[in-house]
């Protein structure tokens, strides 16, 4: 295996993600992103504040200590914040910065490295395979959150209905006569 093809698809996924969030949020007015569609789900700001705590937690410091830092509130990502927009956008970028900072550092040898998240060991690969599936799946909540507020103005994210066909046509060119 190639580790360091490994990396940079790992660091190309996790773009996608963060571009898919950042599209995503675009689309909502900021004074909308506290809005929850019930009482057990999270809201845009909520879904920011656990990844980006997420991100700095994990990454900082990843080969050297436990990936859950003992100053993490976990428990107070998941409530109601009165952080303003600025300090919200702040620890969005931290989060995300964190993030690439680590993985620009990885070399091939590193994957088979072992790690701790919550004195659970893993091999650096599996630590950011699991973030990926989890940043994944908050990215997905975060992007139908938005789509919801956005209502009648949203723009989609990927290939529009009823354009595959189109798309297909654009990236491939037509298909050979059978």
């Amino acid at each position: 295996m190639d580790g360091n093809a490994y990396l940079a698809d790992a660091r190309t996924r996790f773009t996608e993600l963060r571009h898919a969030c950042d599209r995503a949020l675009a689309q909502v007015p900021p004074g909308r992103w506290a809005h929850r569609i019930g009482p057990e789900s999270n809201s845009i700001v909520t879904l920011m504040l656990h990844l980006s705590g997420n991100m700095i937690s994990r990454w900082s410091d990843v080969l050297g200590s436990d990936g859950e830092k003992p100053g993490r509130n976990r428990d107070a990502e998941f409530e109601d914040t009165t952080l303003g927009h600025e300090q919200l956008m702040a620890r969005w970028e931290e989060g995300w910065a964190c993030l690439f900072d680590a993985l620009a550092g990885f070399r091939d040898e590193d994957l088979g490295r072992t790690i701790a998240i919550r004195a659970q060991t893993l091999t650096l690969m599996q630590a950011i395979q699991r973030q990926l599936v989890h940043y994944g799946q908050h990215t997905g909540q975060l992007v139908l959150l938005a789509k919801h507020l956005a209502g009648a103005d949203w723009a989609t994210l990927s290939i529009p209905r009823g354009g595959s066909a189109a798309v297909n046509r654009a990236m491939m060119g037509d298909p050979p006569a059978r």
